[in-house]
């Protein structure tokens, strides 16, 4: 069974929809409802800050799906990651299940040139430090051998169905209502994006391909832009 922690948003539904199409048994677990009519697919609510939801929503799990988000608030991120991060690997050993997490890049920081799986951490930001912290917590247990376990990273994403996302909202809405868009930051400034769909299908596939384990992967994304490119 492929278990996906924290649906319902756009990387899990990019991820389910993969799963869905390729006939797997799929378990949505999240605090919010997520709807289905397949019979493969079921929903059940349990909160990641609590091992106990946890182990029950997740029990029979064969690849479990890290794809939860935030409060995008520092302070939040320092209380509640470590937190989720302890239950979801005390999961994986309670189940001997894969997990695939899906991560960001904040813990490079100012990188000189280009990202890749081996660029060392320097991040900038408190949410950085805490990205940081907890994928050396998580590939220390995988050194171990007491989980096995894939981190998944992507640059801000695009193409989801909602609003969760500033290219989204701020670029691509804007010039489908024949609006001038907006940006944050220095628009001369290079940025890359990764399309949600893509995420989706890297992740599903890593989920596919167990000698993918125990390894740092950066997911496909779009080339740099910038704001006089659109």
């Amino acid at each position: 069974m492929h278990t996906i922690l924290g649906a319902g948003g756009p990387t899990a539904n990019a991820l389910t929809k993969e799963l869905t199409a390729n006939n797997e048994t799929i378990r949505l677990v999240s605090r919010k409802p997520v709807s289905t009519t397949n019979p493969k697919v079921s929903w059940v609510k349990a909160d990641l800050l609590n091992q106990q939801e946890l182990f029950a929503a997740a029990a029979g799990s064969t690849v479990i799906y890290l794809c939860a988000g935030l409060v995008y608030d520092a302070k939040i991120w320092q209380e509640q990651w470590p937190v989720i991060i302890e239950n979801v690997i005390n999961l994986c050993k309670n189940t001997s299940a894969r997990l695939i997490f899906f991560d960001n890049v904040y813990m490079y920081g100012l990188v000189n040139g280009a990202m890749t799986e081996s660029t060392p951490y320097n991040p900038q930001s408190l949410k950085g430090k805490v990205r940081a912290k907890i994928a050396q917590q998580l590939m220390e247990e995988s050194k171990t051998g007491t989980i096995n376990v894939t981190i998944a990273r992507a640059a801000d994403f695009y193409g989801a169905d909602s609003m969760n996302s500033f290219f989204d909202m701020m670029v691509l809405d804007k010039f489908a209502k024949n609006s001038r868009a907006q940006w944050i930051g220095n628009p001369n400034t290079l940025h890359s994006f990764t399309y949600i769909e893509d995420a989706g299908k890297a992740m599903f596939l890593l989920g596919q391909t167990p000698n993918s384990g125990n390894q740092i992967w950066h997911l496909p994304t779009s080339a740099l832009l910038k704001e006089k490119n659109l």
